[in-house]
């Protein structure tokens, strides 16, 4: 997977996890444990110390937190996850995100890592990943997990951006949305109008507001079949209604370098 560059130990606590601003609309379902793993990190210097000392919101997480120097140079992350049930974790705000998450979503994340072990098994590791592991890799960075009417899944289907956004604004009171991806969540810690998530799109019959619902609703869901055919439909997440004061302007979604009219011809 692609995983964030560390910083260097003097730069941990002034300008890494010290830049996350917990009030922002989209890290606000995980400023609980997250502030609290900030802190410990910060006094720890180690975000993987930090992690385990933290219980985590789903008892039924299972993994231990290492450092990235665990890792023998030639084993694949993946692999080494799945055969000894420890994350190496590098001091920066990318794991520390997906630290969260193997808390928040521990069903989910274990699949997610099963099957990425699976098809190294099958396949080893090449030049290229196959359209299950990139699927794989999508969905664990830059997934975001959203609970919708059909009127508005199919807008964001045609990239219907004024239906979608500004048409049927008051209907996203109706919406639930979940930022999976570590990697989407580090780009939020500086936010930019183009930073985009792949939405997966969460059944109508789950609770999607219980987190363990979800979580055992992601890990049965998650097929390798499903994800070959690549379930995903892109979204600049800063245009969601509430989550950026510029977005309250109806212009702000006429940037078609970032609200992308659909491609008939492309692959998603």
């Amino acid at each position: 997977m692609a995983r964030g560059l560390t910083p260097a130990p003097s730069t941990l606590a002034g300008a890494v996890l010290a830049d996350i601003d917990w009030a922002q609309p989209w890290f606000a379902p995980w400023q609980n444990p997250g502030e609290q793993v900030t802190q410990n990190a910060l006094r720890l210097h180690s975000v993987a110390q930090a992690l385990n000392a933290q219980p985590p919101a789903n008892p039924r997480s299972c993994v231990a937190f290492v450092a990235q120097s665990e890792l023998a140079p030639k084993q694949a992350y993946e692999d080494f996850i799945f055969q000894q049930g420890r994350v190496p974790t590098r001091d920066g705000l990318h794991d520390f995100f997906n630290g969260l998450c193997w808390h928040r979503f521990p069903l989910a994340k274990q699949r997610l890592n099963a099957l990425q072990a699976s098809e190294i098994a099958h396949q080893g590791v090449g030049a290229t990943r196959g359209p299950v592991r990139d699927a794989l890799t999508l969905f664990d960075e830059n997934a975001v997990l959203l609970q919708l009417p059909d009127a508005l899944w199919q807008a964001l289907q045609a990239r219907d951006w004024r239906s979608l956004l500004v048409y049927q604004r008051a209907q996203w009171q109706h919406v639930h949305i979940v930022l999976f991806g570590h990697a989407l969540l580090e780009k939020l810690v500086t936010p930019y109008a183009s930073i985009t998530g792949h939405v997966y799109r969460i059944a109508a019959e789950v609770d999607a507001q219980d987190d363990a619902a979800l979580d055992a609703w992601l890990s049965a869901d998650l097929q390798p079949e499903k994800l070959a055919t690549k379930p995903f439909e892109p979204l600049p997440v800063l245009g969601v209604p509430g989550w950026w004061p510029a977005n309250e302007a109806s212009d702000f979604y006429d940037n078609a370098q970032v609200f992308r009219p659909k491609n008939r011809g492309a692959m998603r």
